[in-house]
């Protein structure tokens, strides 16, 4: 299991768009994310930092942040990321996503279908699991 530990920096807003946090690391350059407020801010820097090092063979270390300048609507929190359980997620998500597929059936199948209210989405995915066994 690989932790991630990572200090990052809160910006907090009051504006014409509301009130958010924007965070952003300077040791993963180009991250940004943003939350309606810390906790949600907090759980989408995770999934920002996981998403921007997916695929790399080594991580970047973590700075010290008591070297960082910051404004009064700024603060330091630090985010761990489990990149095992970001993979994991991110893996049952994809299993669990959805695609448009176009399937041709007979007119009188989709009818009948229809007058039962068969879901032939429902019914074509049931058939493609069990057949492939997935």
């Amino acid at each position: 299991m690989k932790l991630l530990l990572y200090p990052t920096i809160f910006s907090e807003y009051n504006d014409e768009d509301g009130h958010y946090f924007v965070v952003t690391t300077p040791d993963i350059p180009g991250m940004v994310t943003q939350g309606d407020d810390l906790s949600d801010a907090a759980q989408q820097a995770v999934d920002a930092i996981a998403t921007m090092l997916d695929g790399e063979q080594s991580y970047p270390s973590a700075s010290d942040p008591t070297q960082w300048q910051l404004t009064t609507e700024q603060r330091v929190v630090y985010i761990t990321v489990d990149m095992a359980a970001w993979y994991q997620e991110k893996a049952a998500y994809l299993k669990a996503k959805t695609v448009r597929v176009n399937i041709t059936v007979p007119e009188y199948l989709r009818d009948a279908a229809k007058t039962q209210e068969v879901n032939i989405s429902k019914l074509a995915t049931e058939a493609l699991v069990q057949r492939l066994q997935a």
